[in-house]
C-alpha cells in the first residue's frame, strides 16, 4: 500500500506525531481520521482538524505502511562511508510543507566526519532553512540526526543551523526548482 496526497486514513493506533510548524510533538488517538498531505522520505505529512502534522518512519504503521527500520551502517566503516551515509539519509529529510528533499533544496551547506580520540566519530552538519524564522528548523535538524545515528561508530551528530550565507532558490538543484515549478 503506498499512500497519495488526498488519502484519508484512520489512526490504527494512538500515534505521536509533531505538529508543523511549531515542532511540538503531541499524541492523535486511534481511530482519528487524517488526511494525508505529503507522503515523501521516511516521513508523512497529514491534516488533522484543520492543522498539519509530520508522522515519522517509526510511526507509519498506524497509517497502515509498514515502521521503518532505524538505517544502520556497519561498524568500522570508512570515513568516506559514512559521509555517503550521511547524505544518503539526509535525502530521506523533508520539509513536511515542501515536497523536496532538504539536500535537493540546498539546506545543507555540508557535512564532516570527526575523529574523536577514542576511535569513535563526530559528525558535524552545517544547515541553513529557507527563512529565519521558520518553526520547523530544529525538527528538520532533529530528523536528521536521528537517521544518521544508525551508523553504530558515530557517537555523535551536531547539527548547527547558520544563517550566513542566506538561503536562496538559486542554492537548490534544477530537479528542486522544476518539481516546485519555478523554472
Amino acid at each position: 500500500m503506498s499512500l497519495q496526497k488526498g488519502d484519508k486514513v484512520k489512526l490504527q493506533r494512538e500515534t505521536e506525531v509533531i505538529s508543523v510548524p511549531f515542532g511540538k510533538t503531541i499524541t492523535l488517538p486511534q481511530g482519528e481520521e487524517v488526511e494525508v498531505m505529503q507522503a515523501k522520505g521516511s516521513t508523512v505529512s497529514v491534516g488533522h482538524q484543520g492543522r498539519l502534522y509530520m508522522v515519522e518512519g517509526t510511526n507509519l504503521d498506524a497509517l497502515g505502511l509498514p515502521a521503518l527500520q532505524k538505517p544502520v551502517l556497519p561498524k568500522g566503516a570508512s570515513n568516506q562511508e559514512i559521509e555517503d551515509f550521511a547524505w544518503e539519509q539526509l535525502r530521506t529529510c523533508f520539509d513536511p510543507e515542501i515536497p523536496v528533499n532538504i539536500v535537493d533544496l540546498g539546506l545543507v551547506y555540508g557535512l564532516k566526519v570527526v575523529d574523536l580520540l577514542d576511535g569513535r566519530k563526530m559528525l558535524n552538519i552545517r544547515m541553513t532553512l529557507t527563512a529565519p524564522g521558520c518553526g520547523m528548523g530544529e525538527v528538520i535538524a532533529a530528523d536528521a540526526r536521528r537517521k544518521i545515528q544508525g551508523a553504530e561508530d558515530i557517537s555523535q551528530v551536531n547539527t548547527e543551523i547558520v544563517f550566513d550565507p542566506p538561503w536562496s532558490r538559486e542554492m537548490m538543484t534544477e530537479d528542486a526548482q522544476l518539481e516546485l515549478g519555478m523554472f
